[in-house]
């Protein structure tokens, strides 16, 4: 037995120095001498100064910037929130009445077909996201609106809505939901809703002339897309004007200033389409007598085409909320021939 140990001890010193023996080779050894230096390559050429990103960012990035906006905003109806409520919630509705619904629509072009459960009031990161370009001297500001492209109607996908700049982004909602009454057969058209009508945002459809009830009468129609709101303006022209000294007109509150107007029309810019107030009363008259509009709401019921389409024609105008001043040339031609054949 103690030869045994005696064995076993004699083979662990031995392998101890072999450890040793690895380990005390020298570092010359191992890593070898330097080599000669290389040649030096060839210069490269100076690159061009790009734009100071600093200064084209805070153009808009700055609270100098942001407060005059934030400001105006709380004067806008965007801002009122007043139908998100009930609105916002629908998947139908949503679209145009939630934060969260134009977001959806933009994106992937429908809404979430379960509604929304807390739908928020529009607010800037609703109409604004992410810039499409940041060559900004090139493309100019693009303001990361969500949507530049033209606008394909709801109710007509054969019309599409170019304004060529920013407006593209307000034609997204202010259009009608619904298309106009149509001969069921037997000349009568049936209104089923008290929501019946464009539904409150006809303003891009008035201004491009379209989508009213063309009846037949003395006052001709202009050609569409011929108004001079249409073709030497814009919505962000006329309603997004720099303030006058309130924040309650121009900028995001999208009321427009009288700058807005005096700038094409000079001093004698007309504050309202002349007759058209007067016509609107006469021809509500003759709708309230048949039964098919009370207090600027649809009554359903089976009404006549004729009857229907004076119906709608008063509708858009009043839902419009210009007072024709978007196209008064068709707006007043609409009306009158409406009153032409209720007589």
């Amino acid at each position: 037995m103690k030869n045994l140990k005696f064995i076993g001890f004699i083979i662990l010193l031995s392998t101890s120095f072999l450890f040793v023996q690895c380990t005390t080779d020298s570092p010359e050894a191992i890593v070898g001498p330097a080599g000669p230096a290389g040649q030096d390559g060839i210069n490269g050429s100076d690159g061009k100064d790009g734009t100071d990103a600093n200064s084209s960012c805070t153009s808009c990035h700055s609270n100098s910037h942001r407060e005059p906006i934030e400001s105006s905003y709380l004067y806008s109806g965007h801002a009122a929130g007043g139908a998100v409520g009930y609105a916002g919630s629908r998947s139908s509705c949503a679209q145009c009445h939630s934060n969260e619904g134009y977001i959806d629509y933009m994106e992937t072009g429908m809404t979430n077909p379960d509604g929304y459960a807390n739908p928020t009031a529009i607010s800037c990161t609703t109409c604004h996201s992410k810039h499409s370009t940041f060559d900004f001297e090139n493309d100019g500001y693009d303001y990361a609106l969500r949507s530049f492209g033209p606008v394909t109607l709801i109710t007509d996908e054969t019309i599409t809505l170019d304004y060529g700049d920013k407006s593209n982004n307000c034609a997204s909602c202010h259009q009608p939901r619904r298309s106009g009454p149509v001969d069921d057969g037997t000349g009568m058209f049936a209104v089923t809703s008290s929501h019946w009508g464009p539904h409150h945002g006809p303003q891009s459809t008035l201004l491009e002339g379209i989508q009213g009830a063309e009846i037949v009468g003395t006052e001709s129609y202009p050609a569409p897309g011929t108004a001079t709101h249409r073709t030497g303006s814009s919505c962000t022209a006329c309603h997004m004007g720099e303030s006058e000294g309130g924040d309650d007109t121009g900028l995001h509150s999208f009321n427009p200033t009288s700058t807005a107007c005096t700038s094409c029309h000079g001093d004698t810019a007309p504050s309202k389409v002349e007759g058209l107030e007067e016509d609107m009363a006469t021809l509500a008259a003759l709708l309230e007598t048949i039964g098919i509009v009370h207090e600027g709401h649809p009554v359903e019921g089976t009404y006549t085409v004729q009857q229907a389409e004076a119906a709608w024609n008063y509708l858009l105008i009043l839902e419009d909320s210009s007072n024709g001043v978007h196209n008064p040339n068709y707006a007043k031609a609409l009306i009158k021939n409406s009153i032409e054949v209720l007589n």
